[in-house]
């Protein structure tokens, strides 16, 4: 029985056991790996080439995950290699063990900026955050005896959950057709959660490989990280769902990089749009008395946030509060203490 809601379908009420693989059409094969976060799974998609395997985003490189994969190598998958492994972005529940396969002889198929990103991130270890990082959550107004903590803390490294990557990859760029699993696909970029990401649709039949680009029931994060503090990636999301809603069509069967498979791309295009536009407008009524950063995450995110998702909501909150000020309807001013303050121009 499927299930629905609001116009979005699921063919699959489940998701196949952990290290198990479900088709979900001829030679398209689900296997469900599992992240150390509160978001605990990523979707890893396995097609058949004939001659061999591309496996779609194998997910962090944890012993669980890789135990996982090796059972699926040994038994479903027994009998013919993994010759390609296709990374839709850099981000390492994505990207983890794609090193991994490259060592057993897989090619990587990513696009430039993906393979550019992970690579120079996995060489970049840090024991203690930078002095950038500090001043941006000083700027955002992180409350002081989070950051005096953090400040002391070994901070999350890239390698510690992703595999060396060697030298050496395939590019693919918006407007390519790609060979995988027996069909043609289109690749067509989205940016927002990680820049360049791609999706593929079939044009053999109504697949789409969304990655995190095209998710069914929650929100991808977009952040504003101290690499670049005066980004604006909402507006980069919201021009690339306009221009996914172009092409979406409802019978569309999205295999996305977290939760369950879904068709309904259409309206579930217009939710993530209408989903920012009201936190949008929260903000701009929560902006009527000047604020911090981090004082904005009840209007954006409607619920308490805990020391586990703060730095999420952090990065997202000034994601939100940089496209209001890029638009020229908030302005901002450094405090003697070295946060700033937000209000409506």
């Amino acid at each position: 029985m499927n299930a629905q809601s609001n116009g979005i379908r699921y063919p699959w009420a489940e998701p196949p056991e952990p290290g198990g693989l479900r088709e979900l059409a001829p030679g398209v094969h689900w296997l469900r790996l599992p992240l150390p976060m509160v978001l605990n799974h990523v979707n890893c998609y396995v097609l058949d080439d004939g001659d061999g395997w591309t496996v779609v985003d194998p997910g962090m490189d944890t012993p669980k995950a890789r135990d996982l994969v090796q059972a699926a190598l040994d038994g479903p998958l027994a009998g013919k290699p993994v010759r390609r492994v296709l990374i839709t972005h850099y981000h390492p529940d994505h990207i983890g063990l794609a090193g991994w396969f490259q060592a057993r002889g897989a090619e990587l198929v990513t696009t430039r900026t993906s393979w550019l990103l992970a690579r120079m991130l996995v060489l970049d270890r840090q024991e203690r955050p930078a002095p950038e990082t500090l001043a941006y959550y000083r700027q955002a107004g992180m409350d002081p005896d989070l950051l005096a903590r953090r400040a002391q803390e070994r901070p999350f490294n890239f390698a510690d959950c992703v595999h060396p990557l060697p030298l050496g990859f395939t590019r693919i760029v918006e407007g390519d057709v790609i060979r995988i699993g027996g069909r043609d696909w289109d690749v067509r970029m989205g940016d927002g959660h990680a820049p360049e990401h791609a999706t593929l649709w079939s044009r053999s039949d109504d697949l789409v490989l969304g990655g995190d680009q095209l998710l069914p029931s929650i929100s991808a994060n977009l952040g504003v990280y101290s690499t670049e503090i005066e980004a604006d990636p909402l507006a980069e999301w919201l021009q690339s769902c306009a221009r996914f809603s172009e092409i979406a069509e409802a019978r569309h069967l999205v295999l996305p990089g977290h939760k369950l498979p879904f068709t309904g791309l259409p309206l579930r295009l217009r939710q993530m749009i209408e989903n920012h536009e009201g936190a949008l407008n929260r903000l701009r009524a929560h902006l009527e008395t000047p604020r911090v950063a981090c004082d904005c995450f009840a209007p954006l995110f409607k619920r308490q946030i805990d020391e586990t998702t703060y730095g999420l909501a952090l990065v997202e909150a000034m994601a939100h509060l940089n496209h209001l000020w890029h638009k020229g309807e908030v302005t901002r001013v450094l405090r003697d203490d070295g946060v700033w303050e937000w209000s409506l121009a």
